[in-house]
């Protein structure tokens, strides 16, 4: 490019921008005679307007008055970064007669200076006060404790009944809450003249006019037969859950339990696999000191059935029933009876926990107290 090239395409511009604008920054009507213009004319064409001496010790005072870092960083980006009225100043020097380039250059330099010592010892300022603050804070002093939730302890109780059951083999399953009649009564052996059946003892549900009749289920059985109706042998199942029964609330009694059915189907299960199964679960939970009493009982969906009871400093406590399930519940899921044999067991996770944490009163679990619930 021939030498003043550059400075004549710049003059162009700022012609045009004068005939757009005669009262712009520029000052004097456009007078069509060749002139050196900056590059930054508009900024350094008057050095006498250039950061004027009241205008940087506004800028300082300004400064003193800050007491916040981001307020202090925002006045050096304004003042000091790239895109501040000095800095721009000082990239446009460059284009500056020789004459004018040191006098205004040194102006520029000095302001610069200035605000940068102001600068300077304002962010020392801050340091020290920050240094100061963390030296009157006492790290020894105990934090702030923030309170911890924790689970219930059926939710424990249940958690480790299923975790006995799993060591040796068994799966969770789960079901709906709202039953059939079938499902909880019919499929199970329980006649229609049987108590549990009373609305006395069952909560029943209004459905539909013409609808099977539904209820809150008050065991997991039925899990069980919705199961079979899907599964073929060999299973191994527990199905743990909340159940509902219409009956008064004492120390031994709620309408609302949690339960846990256990099934086992396959080839050649007898008593004596039902017994060792129950036998290693009480072990698991209780203990290898505690002793383990089986009894005769009858339930009408198993034959032969047991109760299950455990040792305690109050005599011989039950803890679940028990037995192998009836052929005919077998034959009506589809297994022969002949080939497929099975055991069942139901316990209530209340009533390990009481025997667990040496608790006489069912009803501590649901009244929602704070400073029995904290013990767990």
């Amino acid at each position: 490019m021939p030498r003043g090239a550059g400075e004549a395409r710049v003059a162009s511009y700022y012609e045009k921008e004068i005939r757009r604008d005669p009262g712009s920054a520029v000052g004097a009507p456009f007078v069509r005679r060749p002139v050196r213009f900056p590059s930054a004319f508009v900024t350094v064409s008057n050095p006498d307007s250039l950061l004027a001496p009241e205008e940087v010790a506004h800028a300082i005072a300004a400064l003193r008055g800050l007491s916040e870092e981001r307020d202090v960083d925002a006045w050096r980006t304004q003042h000091l970064g790239r895109k501040s009225r000095l800095m721009g100043s000082l990239r446009a020097l460059g284009g500056l007669d020789r004459s004018r380039r040191a006098a205004v250059g040194r102006r520029l330099n000095e302001a610069k200076a200035q605000l940068g010592a102001a600068l300077a010892d304002k962010q020392a300022e801050l340091k020290a006060r920050r240094t100061q603050d963390l030296a009157s804070l006492d790290v020894s002093l105990p934090g702030r404790p923030l309170p911890l939730g924790g689970l219930h302890p059926i939710t424990r109780t249940e958690r480790a009944v299923v975790a006995a059951f799993a060591t040796m083999g068994f799966h969770v399953i789960e079901g709906p809450e709202v039953e059939l009649e079938y499902y909880n009564f019919e499929a199970l052996r329980i006649p229609a003249d049987h108590p549990a059946r009373d609305a006395m003892d069952t909560f029943y549900l209004d459905g539909p006019d013409g609808a099977a009749p539904l209820l809150l289920r008050t065991h997991t059985s039925p899990n069980q037969i919705r199961y079979m109706e899907g599964h073929e042998p060999p299973i191994r199942l527990i199905a743990p859950g909340r159940t509902y029964r219409n009956e008064a609330t004492d120390a031994t009694h709620e309408w609302m339990i949690t339960q846990t059915e256990v099934l086992a189907v396959d080839r050649g299960l007898t008593l004596a696999h039902l017994k060792g199964t129950l036998y290693e679960f009480a072990r698991h939970l209780f203990g290898e000191d505690r002793e383990i009493r089986f009894r005769c009982d009858y339930f009408p969906f198993v034959e032969p059935g047991v109760e299950v009871s455990i040792s305690s400093p109050d005599g011989w406590i039950e803890i679940l029933g028990a037995g192998m399930v009836h052929p005919e519940i077998l034959a009506n899921m589809g297994y022969d009876p002949e080939i497929h044999t099975g055991f069942a067991a139901g316990l209530g996770v209340e009533r390990i926990a009481m025997l667990r944490h040496g608790i006489r009163d069912i009803r501590r679990f649901y009244e929602n107290d704070l400073r029995f619930l904290r013990q767990f």
